[in-house]
């Protein structure tokens, strides 16, 4: 029965409903028509099948047997079961060959964007000749053509219809095309036009079909949550914006935390409970406003955007999830896109689970468009960007060489540098096209056309290009990444100035015809994977250039889209782009004049310079260059690093290559960095002057230099483009930049002439910097980087990319140059993405570079110093054989070779290059750079020799075979034959053992040999029997001879090396070669040099004209067995190119004094809290360290390091204008371990040529660097000083603070003032347990200024956790200058057993100022802690005034039914102003409450309720890397800082900490008034919670439990809760909101901590929330526990004042010189009046006194 009145009750309704059924169903069906052009497989025609995927669900036609172009005319259905098709909506076809047996394989694939169909009307839409790919992504000539129907649900219309985006593309990069309507009909929906376009039409229609697929809805109000997830911006308008995002859903607005730039990320969540019907809730509008909080104007709304939130209801599963929302100006529609941000939008009913959404933040392959809403009236436009991809050059080997060896061994011809297979993919708003394949070529050219249809403006940022190899069997390598930034190559335009009216230029994107360059990892192949793959795909920054790539972009709107992604650019534009592409050749010098700071040592090191691919040492194809400096070994500078001895001969590279000539854009940008520059220090001046707090006129001075210049420099003429290779591109980058200098320009003369707060302009000044800073950016510079490479060995260590216009040389004017060009630069080289190489310098370099054009090489001679001189050279090579010199006993070298042995050279083969010829005959020159003795750069050193013995097992011990031998067994002179060497004094008269060693007594180690080893590998202490080898160290200690100077040393030297005929002496056949022979050497060689002179043209220009190598000897000497494949890089290109080297004739001696004062906020790097800080400082090859200041963050050196006698070739008016940096490094050390790295700093030294201007460094403060984080500060100056001979024009050395440890002296170091410190060390709280035990005995140390006091030793911390002595004093010399005031460092040292006293807090206090005062001036209250004592005694008897009552009571209380009407909930109404619910009171004229929006402690008059004391953070433990310092408890306590007079019989200033209450536990009574709770966290399905109070105190805990408030989050509590405490061990109160749950766990909703000390403490206490009137009944009873005369007593007293006095009957008061009468309560109303006031006139003027005149 009740199955059969199922099926009528169902026919009844489909009777009535079967219009409403028919839209029900939801369909898409799929016509498959045919396919065409199928290839043959090797057994004949296939049997294609056809298959068609979406979402998931998989359906499938019948084969067609042996079939090349089948018709199938098969319709395939899926049923969308009511949900609509969305923008992203695709399918997916595949075509297989049909097997009976086995698995049918591929022929092709193809999907297919639905966004066409999207909408709410029935469509179809045909897919005529669409490409089948292979599994490659290829297309395999194959087409299959279909139609595609779509049955829509009958739901309201997506706002955004048809589609908000470009077309989907496919995974390999072929689109789908589409008809003409698409393209000028991609609003539809939108458009203004039509009726059915209108913003009514569509309301009209959204709300019809809504109601129809919303009839299931009730119609009663029901429980909402509207969630809006705030993800982030991209592209809003506007420099040097904080922008913050308002959500108005419903009359509530949420907003988030302020950020700042142009692209900021929120992520934060937002919750809306709403109780509606749902028909009013979903035409309820989300409203999300984007403003800027930087601007206080009215007009700082930046964009808007508003949504339906039936439409949100109408998505799939309630949500748009990661939706991209363009937003617009609301009251202009036409202004177009403002931003766009990124929200996920939840509209949840009772009992709906929000779907999961991904919490990651974007990558670039999110397709951003896809997800784009648009606002109504706002009409994206199509727009085809047209990226033609040309060509690429100098792609590097990427696949192995194995076929090309296979090639040489058969004696054919190799093309290594051919084996690379590129192609280009583009990516851009999660789309990726890629060209075609051209294999085997390293130059290829694609001349492709890539059409890329989107709406525009998109807030995808950059289009990114890589070329990749592709690879048969393998995935394919990247080759190279490179960009294409949008916000580069357009400019939106649009923006209004203000006063003139005129709006700025704005342009499309474009770009090119134009080189891109590629950089990477390193260019030389290895089969071994490389380990820096990650910087090909653009992943960091490249470390070699890795090719170029010419393109072009220009954008077309509304055009038709093309039905090929993909197409081959015209003959025609390939022959336009020809004139793009005409070279000029370029000539660069680098001149090294220094390589320090070196660290890892080992090898010989040589440095290599590259543009491009011209100069690379390891690269066969270009022309050999003399692009490499000659090998060097490093010497100690005496104390640190080690460093290159060049001395006055410079190695210098030069090179010569061939670029597009570029210079109408490098031009300008120098222009504008100079500008740039120029502003940011004057920038930097201004504000130093206003934290130094100079005077107004001084200020202005500074403020009106910065204006004039920047108006000078912004009135000079740009370059004129007068080039053939100008684009469009240029022409629109000029106009904006002429535009841009224009607005400044007149911004600048206006704030000149109207401007009065030299201050309040600093913020528009930054704006027109960062508005320069825009302007310098050159998209289209083709030219590479210059990058400089540290070679040890034949292994790339390090490197430095310069950008090339830093060091171009222009022919239009000097400002147009690079800011380097030939001028000595600091470079600081980097090691290529290397993890683990931690902070370490690699090298610093001296260095000067010149780029110029070649046809105007000569003017490098203006810009060279010093006499260049060019070499051929060869080593001759011959080893010890019988006792005899010779070469029949080299093994596997040549009679003359190279510096490294391994390229056989003749004099006979050397030829000079064109234009070049021999100046003189060959000659023996030695190379001392390349002698490695040990003890160069130390002034002490230790001389060490190995005595050997041998045995049989168990026999005696006999000198061994070879006696003496060094650490790794080589032989070695006895210790009888070896001499003190030149300059040098032996400190030990005889040999000793070195016992300090894991040795026995007697200094033997033991060992066992193993064969084939002739030594053992490990050696022990202890003997055994089977023991065969013993060694003891024997060592002799000498030190540099303090009365030979280097000259004579040098001269020794030199003498030396004429008698040894130039030979250099090595043990075996390798590098490490001395001077001085010794009785183990068998190898010796010696350079021979023939010097080169320019035939034709003369002048340091010539240089340029070396090019080609000079010759090498390739035949095969007679038993080498070096096979022919076995020929290094170097044997064509590097070590027999020419030599050039820079001479320095005259050599000046420079005096440095670097003053390091101090540094503050340093990283704690020791678990202590601490660190025990020192400075390496560094200039050029000398180096020196500070003292270590033990346990501290911020040390106070006041060291003066003195170098004197530095050597420094050049100019010195050169050295004036650039001078070498002063590089500080601060460590830790540690006593265990390697000193850890704290950060670097750098300075520019002052350089004083002329000791007669008297000009004086100045002490600033320069931040600490470590990983690119800020990690402190140091305060330091130098100076430089040209030394005179005798060093008279030197100052004075500064005093000593110990020897050789000298002070900052006077004039530079900090003027200080005897300074009074008054502590007030309250007491410590909440201190957290520190190696596992409690803190019970604490003590506080306070530093400042290098002096320290200590507190007294609090006895038991859980009783008393107050100081006993609450107050400290400390005299200290603090500077006058704010600027140079040291910290302030509290220290908490926990004393326990046995003496130790670990501390187990610090605190640093960085800023002073706040604490400063005047002493002798009468504060507005001297001790408001006396409040304290007076609140805690008894209530005193009033000894002045006799409180009488003279006037009768009056019956005028209140009524019953008048208490009836008024309570308190009456009071609390009205006081917040809510007129409906407080009845009467309003009326009434009673006194209101003052509530406020925030907690107490954020109320600005209050002061954070720390006036008495404030609450210090003590941390503890090591900094650790993105961790903070872990918070271990409070120091509650204040500080008064002022000036003590100098003159001692002046009396000192009053104390400031006087009067103080009783530090002892104060039991107080505290009431808890909880009234209600707003917004609270919902913790149900239902959107709502069940909050219940819980509150801590100390151990008490009160959980409300019962009285919970069922389904609310905005609950009305009404609980008063009285607890007792001790003050102050129990001062935080912690008050709870749970959530109730019957059956789980109640769950935290949140809470909140007050500070009861704070409060209690506080003067504001007294009077926040004290009543206004004097009431003894009723609602407003007075219910502080003194009495308002009470509290006026305490107040004079307190004040210093006399007590108050009555006269006139209690009608007058006299209270601090001052009479107060009844006259004064006008403001109260008669009613009121006379109800209180007279009832007691004495107590209400009280009140009145206190809270108006009182505090």
């Amino acid at each position: 029965a009740w199955r059969l009145q199922r099926v009528l009750t169902f026919l009844s309704f489909f009777s009535e409903n079967s219009a409403a059924l028919k839209t029900l169903k939801t369909m898409l069906r799929v016509i498959v028509e045919s396919a065409a052009n199928i290839p043959k497989n090797k057994f004949g025609k296939p049997d294609p099948i056809a298959s068609v995927i979406f979402k998931d669900e998989k359906k499938k036609t019948k084969a067609i047997d042996s079939e090349l172009n089948p018709v199938w005319n098969e319709i395939l259905e899926f049923d969308l079961k009511g949900i609509a098709l969305d923008i992203s909506s695709s399918l997916q076809i595949i075509v297989k060959d049909f097997e009976t047996l086995g698995q049918n394989k591929l022929i092709g694939t193809a999907t297919l964007a639905l966004k066409e169909l999207v909408g709410t009307q029935s469509r179809s839409h045909p897919y005529k000749l669409i490409p089948l790919l292979n599994e490659k992504g290829l297309e395999t000539g194959a087409t299959i053509d279909l139609v595609v129907g779509y049955e829509p649900p009958a739901g309201p219309p997506n706002p955004n219809d048809p589609g908000g985006t470009n077309m989907q593309g496919t995974g390999d990069g072929e689109e789908d095309g589409g008809d003409e309507d698409m393209a000028d009909g991609g609003t539809r929906g939108l458009s203004q036009g039509g009726p059915s376009g209108t913003r009514e039409a569509q309301l009209t229609r959204r709300i019809t079909k809504g109601k129809k697929n919303r009839r299931a809805l009730s119609n009663k109000p029901q429980d909402f949550q509207i969630r809006v997830r705030v993800i982030e911006g991209r592209q809003l308008c506007g420099n040097n914006i904080k922008p913050v995002v308002k959500v108005h859903v419903c009359g509530q607005t949420h907003r988030t935390r302020i950020k700042r730039g142009n692209n900021p990320y929120f992520d934060e969540m937002f919750f809306y409970n709403i109780h509606l019907t749902p028909s009013e809730l979903f035409d309820e509008i989300i409203s999300i406003r984007v403003y800027d909080s930087y601007s206080l104007r009215a007009d700082s709304l930046m964009g808007e955007f508003k949504i339906d939130i039936g439409y949100v209801y109408d998505e799939p599963g309630h949500a748009a999830m990661r939706k991209w929302l363009l937003l617009n100006d609301p009251e202009d529609t036409n202004s177009g896109a403002k931003g766009y941000l990124k929200v996920s939008m939840f509209v949840l009913g009772t009992g709906d689970e929000p779907p999961v959404e991904n919490r990651e933040r974007s990558n670039d392959n999110d397709d951003v468009e896809s997800n784009l809403l648009l606002p109504a009236g706002i009409a994206l436009r199509w727009v085809t960007f047209v990226l033609k991809i040309y060509r690429a050059e100098d792609i590097p080997q990427m696949d192995d060489a194995f076929a090309q060896t296979v090639k040489e061994l058969f004696g054919a011809d190799a093309d290594k540098k051919n084996l690379v297979d590129p192609f280009v993919e583009v990516c851009f708003a999660g789309k990726k096209v890629c060209t075609n394949i051209i294999e085997k070529n390293a130059n290829p050219e694609w001349n492709q056309l890539i059409n890329l249809q989107i709406k525009f403006p998109s807030m995808c940022e950059k289009i990114r290009l890589t070329v990749y190899d592709w690879d048969r069997l393998t995935k394919n390598d990247a080759v190279g990444t490179t960009y294409l930034n949008l916000s580069r190559i357009a400019a939106s335009g649009g923006e209004v100035e203000a006063n003139t009216g005129e709006t700025e230029v704005g342009f499309l994107p474009t770009f090119g015809p134009c080189y891109l360059n590629l950089y990477g990892s390193p260019r030389e192949y290895t089969g071994f994977p490389d380990p820096y793959d990650e910087l090909n795909s653009g992943k960091g920054e490249g470390v070699a250039y890795r090719g170029r790539i010419l393109v072009e972009l220009c954008t077309l709107i509304d055009s038709k889209p093309s039905a090929k992604t993909l197409e081959t650019i015209p003959s025609d534009d390939i022959l336009v782009v020809e004139k793009y592409q005409r070279r000029r050749k370029y000539s660069l010098s680098a001149v090294f004049h220094s390589a320090t700071m070196l660290q890892d040592v080992g090898e010989a090191i040589q440095f290599e310079v590259s543009i491009g691919n011209y100069g690379n040492k390891f690269d066969t194809t270009c022309i050999p260059l003399a692009s490499t400096t000659q090998y060097s070994r490093a010497v100690f500078d005496g104390n640190y690093y080690y460093y290159l001895p060049w001395a006055n001969t410079k190695p210098v590279v030069t090179l010569t290559s061939f670029w597009e000539d570029v210079s109408h854009r490098m031009d300008p940008l120098n222009i504008i960095l100079a500008i740039v520059e120029k502003l940011q220090t004057n920038i930097a001046d201004l504000k130093s002057a206003i934290q130094a707090k100079m005077s107004e006129d001084h200020l202005v001075k500074i403020w009106l230099k910065l204006i004039d210049e920047l108006m000078e420099d912004l009135s000079k003429e740009l370059p004129a483009e007068g080039k053939q290779n100008i684009t469009v591109l240029d022409t629109q980058i000029r106009k904006l930049r002429l535009k841009s200098f224009k607005h400044i320009q007149d911004a600048a003369a206006r704030m000149r002439s109207e401007a009065t707060d030299v201050k309040a302009t600093l913020p528009d000044i930054e704006e027109w910097l960062d508005k320069l800073v825009q302007l310098s950016e050159e998209p289209q510079n083709s030219m590479p980087d210059v990058i400089v490479w540290m070679i040890r060995g034949e292994k790339r260590l390090a490197y430095a990319r310069i950008p090339a216009h830093q060091v171009l040389y222009s022919t239009t004017s000097p400002g147009a140059s690079g800011k380097y060009c030939g001028k000595t630069q600091t470079i600081f080289l980097k090691y290529p993405q290397d993890k683990n190489s931690g902070p370490k310098i690699p090298a610093q370099l001296r260095v000067n570079i010149w780029l110029g054009l070649s046809a105007v090489e000569k003017k490098f001679n203006s810009f060279a110093e010093g006499t260049f001189s060019v070499f051929a050279e060869l080593y001759e090579n011959q080893a010890l054989m019988f006792g005899k010199w010779g070469t029949s006993g080299l093994v596997g070298r040549h009679k003359f070779s190279d510096v490294t042995g391994k390229i056989k050279l003749k004099k006979e083969y050397f030829l000079p290059p064109k234009g070049w010829q021999w100046d003189e005959d060959w000659f023996i020159d030695p190379e001392r750079s390349l002698l490695t003795e040990a003890d160069a750069g130390h002034s002490e050193f230790t001389d060490e020799v190995y005595e050997n013995e041998s045995r049989y097992p168990g026999g005696d011990w006999k000198a061994a075979e070879e006696s003496y031998t060094d650490l790794n067994g080589e032989k070695t002179a006895p210790p009888s034959e070896i001499t003190c060497p030149p300059g040098w004094v032996w400190e030990d008269d005889i040999w000793a053992y070195d016992i300090n060693r894991a040795v026995d007594e007697k200094g033997w180690e033991y060992g066992i040999t193993i064969p084939p080893d002739n030594k053992p590998r490990s050696w022990v202490a202890a003997e055994k029997m089977y023991h065969t080898h013993r060694r003891r160290r024997m060592i002799k200690k000498r030190i540099k001879d303090p009365n030979q100077t280097s000259t004579s040393r040098l001269r020794e030297e030199t003498t030396f090396y004429d008698d040894q005929d130039g030979w250099e002496f090595a043990s075996l056949i390798g590098w490490k070669f001395h001077w001085k022979q010794r009785s183990s050497d068998t190898f010796r060689r010696r350079r021979w040099r023939r010097k080169m002179a320019p035939s034709d043209t003369h002048g340091a220009a010539a240089i340029f004209k070396l090019q080609g190598a000079l010759g090498a000897d390739t035949s095969i000497d007679d038993g080498d067995k070096i096979s022919k494949d076995k020929v290094s890089a170097t044997r064509t290109f590097g070590a027999n190119t020419p030599i050039i080297s820079c001479n320095f004739n005259r050599v000046f001696s420079y005096h440095l004094r670097c003053y390091i004062y101090q540094a503050r906020n340093l990283t704690a790097l020791d678990k202590d809290s601490f660190s025990d800080p020192y400075a390496h400082v560094s200039f050029l090859h000398r180096s020196k360290t500070t003292e270590i200041i033990h346990s501290t963050l911020n040390p106070m050196w006041d060291e003066t390091l003195i170098f004197d006698e530095i050597e420094i070739y050049g100019d010195p008016q050169m050295v004036a204008q650039n001078p070498p940096l002063v590089l500080v490094e601060l460590f830790d050390n540690d006593q265990v371990g390697k000193d850890e790295f704290l950060g670097r700093t750098s300075c520019s030294p002052v350089v004083k040529l002329n000791p007669e201007v008297d000009i004086s460094p100045k002490l600033l403060w320069y931040p600490v660097i470590n990983d690119g984080k800020a990690c402190g500060d140091v305060l330091l100056a130098a100076e430089l000083i040209l030394r005179e001979k005798d060093g008279s024009n030197l100052p004075i050395l500064p005093s000593q603070r110990a020897p050789n440890l000298y002070m900052v002296p006077q004039g530079i170091r900090p003027v200080v003032q005897l300074t009074a410190i008054e502590i007030l060390a309250w007491g410590l709280r909440n201190m957290k347990n520190y190696q596992m035990a409690s803190v019970t005995s604490p003590s506080l140390i306070v530093e400042c200024g290098g002096e320290m006091v200590e507190s007294v030793v609090i006895k038991n911390l859980k009783k008393t956790p107050n100081f006993p002595g609450s107050v400290l004093f400390m005299k200290v010399l603090l500077p006058k200058e704010e600027l140079y005031t040291p910290s302030l460092i509290l220290k908490v040292v926990d004393h326990r057993q046995f003496g130790r006293k670990p501390i187990v807090g610090q605190c640093t206090i960085d800023i002073l100022e706040h604490f400063r005062c005047d002493p002798y001036t009468t504060k507005e209250d001297i001790a408001p802690q006396m409040r304290v004592s007076f609140l805690s005694a008894a209530p005193r008897r009033d000894v002045v005034i006799e409180v009488e009552v003279t006037q009768p009571l009056l019956a005028a209380q209140l009524t019953e039914k008048e208490e009836e009407i008024v309570d308190w909930w009456s009071k609390f109404y009205a006081s917040v102003g809510d007129t409906e619910k407080c009845g009467q009171y309003i009326q009434k004229g009673y006194e209101t409450l003052k509530v406020y929006n925030c907690e107490l402690e954020k109320v600005p008059e209050f002061k954070g309720l720390t006036d008495f004391c404030d609450t210090f953070k003590l941390k503890r433990g090591k900094s650790e890397e993105n961790d903070d310092p872990t918070v271990v408890g409070e120091f509650k306590g204040s500080f008064r800082i002022y000036p003590l007079p100098d003159d001692p019989t002046v009396p000192p200033p009053p104390r400031q900490f006087r009067e103080l209450p009783d530090s002892g536990p104060q039991e107080c009574v505290i009431r808890i008034y909880i009234v209600r709770g707003l917004d609270l966290q919902p913790k149900d399905n239902n959107g709502m919670c069940d909050p219940y109070i819980k509150i801590t105190l100390g151990k008490k805990v009160v959980e409300d439990r019962d009285h919970y408030i069922p389904n609310t989050v905005n609950p009305i509590f009404g609980r008063m809760y009285e607890l007792s405490c001790f003050l102050p061990q129990e001062k935080d109160l912690k008050i709870s909101v749970y959530d109730y749950d019957m059956l789980t766990r109640d769950e935290k909703v949140g809470e909140t901590v007050i500070d009861l000390e704070n409060r209690f403490l506080s003067r504001f206490g007294a009077y926040c929330g004290i009543p206004q009137q004097y009431c003894i009944s009723g609602v407003n009873t007075w219910r502080d526990q003194l009495k308002p005369t009470q509290i006026l007593q305490n107040t004079a007293r307190i004040k210093g004042y006399r007590l108050p006095i009555l006269s006139e009957n209690g009608m007058r008061i006299n209270h601090g010189g001052r009479d107060y009468t009844l006259d004064e309560f006008g403001k109260f109303t008669a009613s009121y009046f006379t109800i209180f006031v007279c009832y007691c006139p004495l107590f209400s003027m009280s009140v009145y006194i206190y809270v108006n005149k009182g505090f």
